[in-house]
């Protein structure tokens, strides 16, 4: 079994199960003001969004998401119609990922909205991926790009700000080019195909979802697998509308990428030589995975390593990063 300290805690299932899966249990929570408000999500958005976060930790253990249960603690300022906008945000992101919302409870709240959403998953006896298994030499791998929601937050931000519309249309994204990095902060994506596919086919050494940001995401590896990850800078996956929306605003989108979070895409480790064959596969499924790094011997840490252009500038070969994502209580 395996506790508090992974995306997912294992449990075994009943003796009379047979034996062969083990339960996954993951459990996020969602307030107004903390995690999202008007202006940046629709009651639909963060339904979706409460509960694709318990799936992407599944996801991350290289399970698969059965049911769910939702507990809603709404203001008393909302209509019924608003928390009905919710549910069907809940419903629809369970119906995409083939989970059962089985039970819940909604309640009413003082001030802000509560969404706090458990997901039970299972995964075959003895396989599930956790964070501590990453070896020197490993490659690393991730399932889909990341900087994109927090650069969706960013633009959201400031056109809430300068139109006052809540939550901003999108409409208006489609116009300013960012429609894609608002639909990564408000309908995120979990990498639920791409976790089984490599599961099933690969020995994955370790997995983590992208919750924090890549930095934070990549210091718990290292942390729990004692060694170094070493991030190859030219080797990370940037998206165009990104790059153009980080030109605009004069924001290096290294810095949504690194310390962004809510990509909810996996970040892992394997074999080189499986690394290679899994890029193959996963192409041929039509989805993403990008090789961005290695792991060394020693640490725990992580390290960016420079493109010599970027070196010649004046800026460090090789650069240890903050273990610094989002925090709740900094």
């Amino acid at each position: 079994m395996l506790g508090i300290g992974d995306d997912a805690a294992v449990v075994e299932a009943p003796p009379d199960a047979g034996g062969a899966l083990q339960w996954l249990l993951a459990v996020d929570t969602m307030v107004e003001t903390v995690h999202f408000n008007d202006a940046t999500m629709s009651e639909a958005d963060v339904g979706w969004k409460a509960l694709a976060a318990n799936i992407s930790d599944i996801a991350a253990m290289g399970g698969v998401p059965r049911h769910a249960l939702v507990s809603v603690s709404a203001p008393r300022a909302w209509e019924p119609a608003r928390i009905g906008r919710l549910y069907d945000g809940l419903y629809a992101c369970a119906e995409h990922y083939g989970v059962a919302i089985v039970g819940g409870d909604t309640t009413s709240s003082p001030a802000q909205m509560v969404v706090a959403v458990t997901v039970v998953g299972t995964v075959e006896a003895g396989a599930a991926v956790s964070r501590a298994g990453a070896r020197p030499g490993d490659a690393v791998f991730l399932t889909g790009p990341v900087g994109m929601s927090g650069a969706g937050l960013h633009w959201l931000l400031a056109a809430s700000s300068a139109s006052g519309e809540q939550p901003v249309p999108h409409r208006e994204a489609q116009a300013a080019g960012t429609a894609a990095l608002v639909a990564a902060h408000r309908r995120p994506a979990p990498s639920v195909r791409a976790a089984r596919l490599l599961a099933a086919r690969y020995r994955v050494t370790s997995l983590n979802d992208v919750s924090d940001g890549l930095a934070s995401e990549a210091w718990e590896i290292a942390e729990a697998s004692g060694g170094t990850l070493a991030l190859q800078r030219g080797m990370l996956p940037v998206s165009g509308s990104m790059a153009a929306y980080g030109r605009r605003c004069g924001i290096d989108p290294l810095e949504w990428m690194l310390y962004g979070g809510e990509d909810y895409v996996l970040l892992g480790t394997m074999d080189p030589a499986d690394a290679a064959s899994a890029k193959e596969a996963m192409t041929a499924e039509g989805l993403p995975f990008y090789v961005i790094g290695t792991v060394e011997a020693g640490g725990p840490g992580v390290l960016l390593q420079r493109d010599p252009q970027e070196a010649k500038a004046g800026r460090p070969v090789r650069e240890p990063l903050e273990k610094r994502g989002y925090n709740h209580f900094k």
